[in-house]
């Protein structure tokens, strides 16, 4: 049993360094758990003193199922490992106590509470699996167990008893195997579930003897080892909420050209293009336009002296027209860009009907 719990606790502390990066606690948290404890059948094995009254010193004592709970506070490293110190309450009825034959002959009754306080120092590592919803974690502790029996007694037929109670603490260790369920409503909060394997090296508790006529003192060599599930509540400081997700900005609306086209070297308005303006201008009014670029065009007939003025009466005839028809002059850019960008590219001097426009656009 020893070389056991020695492999299982170095088992679990030489895993810590190898485990995959975890999705990390940094700073202070505090914690606390409770559950079901089992402390499992111990020896009891009474000193060499209490020989001449008690030649078979050999006993056990079996204990029913128990509570455990503990409080602890550490701090995250932000690379997975936590440290923490913890300090826990065990509690067991005896069921039983066996053995000293010659001494207890058919024992009627058996009695008492084992009660164990416990202040650990403990490494965890937090395992990430990208689970989100669950974290599960390991890790191994240190510390002092401290044993106190609560008038442990078994009598016997022949009226012998043996009595067994408080002793000097003793080393302790334990292994942790655990996992942590974050609450999304409360930053830093998480449910734990965890099971702890927690024994002590073996406490000398103090006996008593009691034969008909002599009460003999002696200690109890006392091997403890506890068995635990818990489920507890733990709170990292300092964690903030996710940012709400981003909303993406509404695409503006694209914006919307008309063509008004021109006679060549003229800048009157046809009805085609008194037409097209009304259709801009209702067009502007309904879907609440915030600006309205009206560009004149010539194509490459003449001089860019004379094209530039002719491209600034066209844009100027739109314009008014458009005022005209509702549409503010201050919502509107006024300009002429001569035949520097045509629709259609062509050579000089060349006529071109498409060239020679205004451009409408809404946006």
């Amino acid at each position: 049993m020893q070389s056991f719990r020695s492999a299982l606790l170095a088992t679990t502390l030489l895993a810590l360094p190898v485990v995959a990066q975890a999705q990390p606690i940094a700073g202070f948290y505090v914690g606390a758990a409770a559950g079901v404890n089992w402390l499992m059948e111990t020896d009891a094995d009474i000193s060499t003193q209490a020989r001449s009254v008690m030649p078979n010193r050999n006993g056990t004592m079996d204990y029913s199922t128990g509570f455990v709970g503990l409080v602890n506070a550490g701090y995250g490293y932000g690379n997975g490992l936590r440290t923490e110190v913890e300090f826990s309450y065990r509690e067991n009825e005896v069921n039983s106590i066996s053995g000293y034959p010659g001494t207890l002959t058919n024992p009627i009754r058996t009695s008492g509470t084992s009660t164990s306080y416990t202040v650990m120092l403990n490494a965890l590592y937090d395992i990430d699996l990208g689970l989100g919803f669950m974290t599960p974690y390991i890790g191994g502790g240190i510390g002092y167990s401290q044993q106190v029996n609560q008038d442990i007694q078994a009598r016997g037929a022949n009226n012998n008893a043996v009595f067994i109670n408080s002793g000097d603490g003793q080393f302790a260790y334990q292994a942790i195997i655990g996992a942590s369920f974050p609450i999304s409503s409360v930053p830093g909060l998480s449910i734990t579930a965890e099971y702890r394997y927690l024994a002590s090296l073996d406490e000398k508790l103090d006996a008593k003897i009691v034969t008909p006529g002599r009460v003999t003192t002696a200690t109890a060599d006392v091997s403890i080892a506890n068995q635990s599930l818990l489920i507890g509540l733990r709170y990292a400081f300092g964690v903030t909420p996710p940012p709400p997700p981003v909303v993406p900005a509404a695409a503006p609306a694209p914006a919307r050209t008309f063509l008004v086209f021109f006679d060549f070297d003229r800048a009157d308005l046809t009805d085609r293009a008194r037409q097209i303006i009304a259709e801009a201008a209702t067009n502007a009014q309904r879907v609440g336009t915030t600006r309205i670029e009206v560009s004149g065009h010539a194509d490459t007939v003449g001089t860019p002296q004379y094209n530039q003025a002719l491209s600034v009466r066209r844009a100027n005839a739109v314009a008014a027209e458009l005022e005209r028809r509702g549409v503010a002059r201050s919502a509107m850019t006024i300009q002429g860009f001569g035949f520097t960008r045509p629709l259609v590219p062509t050579g000089p001097n060349v006529r071109e009907p498409q060239n020679r426009r205004v451009e409408i656009v809404l946006r």
